[in-house]
């Protein structure tokens, strides 16, 4: 969030500075104008209280608009670990298991992870969700003006940002189906090279062709 910082403490000293030098200034050479300034001041921190109810519930808009969001970042971060797993799981099932038993053993995984996901889920979303207003909502309440936020709202609510992003599964679909056909035949051998590596220094037996490709000892079996 830093990016959104405008100026560092040097220039908030300067000002500062600045600030402290006109005061001084107005009070040697325009007593008088030394309430004036007061006041303004007054006014000024009055009229910021009375809109930060407002601020407020616009900030609880925005966040009501972005639930879905919220907890489809909590369920990602919910299941990364499990995918981690599942993927390390593949891993040691290619290597490690008699043929004739990944079947069975991958059945059992793919049922304890979905068990953690059923359990964890749902806690890591319903989580998110409440420290939401004092973690994003804050941030939106110190970074945006009420303006901004007014603006804010108007995109999220837009029918056309609304289809945008209904269609952000299917562009991403679409884009990555492409460059899957585009860059198969290149990175395949690299992803097969770094697997023989891997298994080498993990002293494990290099996988096989058959075993990379999956479909091959089937299709012999049917030729005979």
């Amino acid at each position: 969030m830093s990016g959104l910082r405008v100026g560092g403490d040097n220039d908030l000293l300067l000002v500062r500075q600045r600030g402290l030098f006109n005061l001084c200034f107005f009070k040697e050479k325009f007593g008088m104008k030394k309430l004036l300034v007061i006041a303004l001041l007054a006014l000024a921190s009055g009229a910021q209280a009375e809109s930060t109810a407002a601020k407020k519930e616009l900030v609880a808009k925005v966040l009501l608009l972005q639930r879905p969001a919220i907890e489809q970042a909590a369920q990602a971060l919910a299941e990364r670990p499990a995918a981690q797993m599942m993927q390390q799981a593949g891993i040691v099932l290619q290597s490690k298991v008699a043929a004739d038993k990944r079947e069975a053993v991958a059945k059992e995984i793919q049922a304890d992870v979905k068990k953690y996901v059923d359990e964890v889920v749902p806690l890591v979303r319903e989580q998110a969700v409440s420290v939401a207003p004092s973690t994003v909502g804050a941030l939106l309440d110190e970074k945006f003006t009420e303006d901004e936020l007014k603006q804010l709202i108007a995109i999220i609510e837009s029918p056309v940002n609304r289809k945008f992003l209904q269609l952000g599964g299917e562009m991403q679909k679409a884009l990555l189906d492409k460059v899957v056909t585009q860059t198969q035949g290149v990175i395949e051998p690299k992803i097969k090279a770094l697997e023989q590596s891997i298994s080498k220094q993990l002293g494990l037996p290099a996988p096989s062709a058959a075993a990379a490709k999956g479909t091959r000892p089937p299709a012999k079996a049917a030729s005979k």
